[in-house]
Parts: structure tokens; sequence; C-alpha cells
């Protein structure tokens, strides 16, 4: 583990120690259980979503021609309607 600083509010240190004081957990485990929730539900940033997009392009084959302007047709044809 990183040993790091943290400066909280009177407020936010309070509920923690309450909330450590009942539980099981630390404050310091209370802090990092916090942490992971946010970076698991964090939403990437622009610049993220356009690599993933590029590592993707041009890496698979369709084997039909013409997707890029016949898409509309193919997905029609593939569900039916």
């Amino acid at each position: 583990m990183v040993r790091t600083q943290v400066q909280l509010t009177e407020e936010q240190a309070r509920l923690l120690k309450e909330m450590a004081g009942t539980g099981r957990e630390s404050m310091a485990a209370l802090i990092r259980r916090a942490v992971d929730q946010l970076l698991v539900n964090r939403k990437p940033d622009r610049m993220t979503l356009y690599r993933q997009a590029e590592s993707v392009v041009g890496k698979y084959e369709a084997g039909a021609g013409g997707i890029s302007l016949e898409h509309d047709a193919y997905l029609e044809e593939a569900f039916g309607k």
C-alpha cells in the first residue's frame, strides 16, 4: 500500500469516525472502499473513448462489402424489418 495524506472537512471526518466506530472497518478502510467505488463507476474521458475505438478499427473483417455505405440495409436484413 502507498501511504498518502488527505484533508477532510470537519463534517466528513466526524461522519467517517462515526461509521468506523459502529462498524468493523477503520476510517482508512472506509476511504479505500469509497475510492474503489469512485474508480469503478467513473466515466472514461473522450480521449480514452477515442483510443478504445481506434484499437478496433479495421481489426475485424465482416465478409461483406460496402458495410460503411449500406449499413442500414444490412441491419434491416439482419433484424428482419
